[in-house]
């Protein structure tokens, strides 16, 4: 697979891949990845990004397990299939030079969150001190608002859905969708994982809430 990425950097990818995947096995071991769900990518360069082949088991995934994109979501160097929603991340790689990675994954806590504060479009996170754990934030006192969009297994439509939430001013480093997981990124591997954390951690405490309000 590595000689067929004839122009490509193939130190990059072997790195870029071992890393991803060793962060997968982790979230694996947390149980959110069920059923060989989510997906896990990083900027490769300019025009390219990394992203794992459809249809893997994440708790097992090695470097063959991934396979490099285009900004558009087609293959490149490749003839295997790129995850579903391979969009999602290169949208985020295209629109943003500072993206350098994309964690998707689908806790039972992400989940029931993204299907409890759907009609609301949102989770307004305030107050946390967990806040200062995102890029951007440096105050218990900041408000986020974390988008909670509507499923549809048309890419593009679920694109075009996203795009305005992105040029919010506030910095914006995730989105939930209805029924199905959350998208969490960062400058690198590093910051995206600390941010997927943070996310979980705060949809935790909303739902509590949540609970203990009724």
């Amino acid at each position: 697979m590595l000689q067929a990425m004839q122009t490509l950097d193939a130190n990059g990818f072997q790195y870029a891949a071992e890393s991803l995947a060793n962060v997968a096995r982790e979230l694996a071991q947390l149980g959110w990845t069920p059923a060989t769900s989510s997906n896990f990518s990083s900027r490769l360069d300019d025009t390219t990004a990394v992203i794992t082949i459809s249809g893997r088991d994440k708790g097992h995934l090695a470097v063959e397990d991934f396979m490099v994109v285009d900004f558009d979501g087609c293959a490149v160097g490749s003839d295997h299939r790129p995850s579903a929603e391979t969009l999602l991340h290169t949208q985020l790689y295209a629109r943003d030079a500072g993206i350098g990675c994309v964690l998707h994954t689908h806790s039972r806590t992400q989940t029931v969150a993204s299907r409890l504060f759907a009609e609301r479009g949102e989770i307004v996170l305030a107050g946390y001190e967990l806040l200062k754990a995102f890029h951007g934030y440096d105050t218990h006192e900041a408000t986020m608002h974390l988008p909670v969009l509507p499923n549809s297994q048309d890419m593009q439509a679920l694109a075009a859905m996203i795009e305005p939430c992105l040029q919010r001013d506030l910095p914006l480093h995730g989105y939930l969708i209805d029924g199905h997981g959350i998208y969490a990124w960062g400058r690198d591997l590093k910051e995206a994982r600390r941010h997927l954390d943070a996310f979980e951690f705060l949809l935790a405490c909303e739902l509590d809430l949540w609970t203990l309000r009724r």
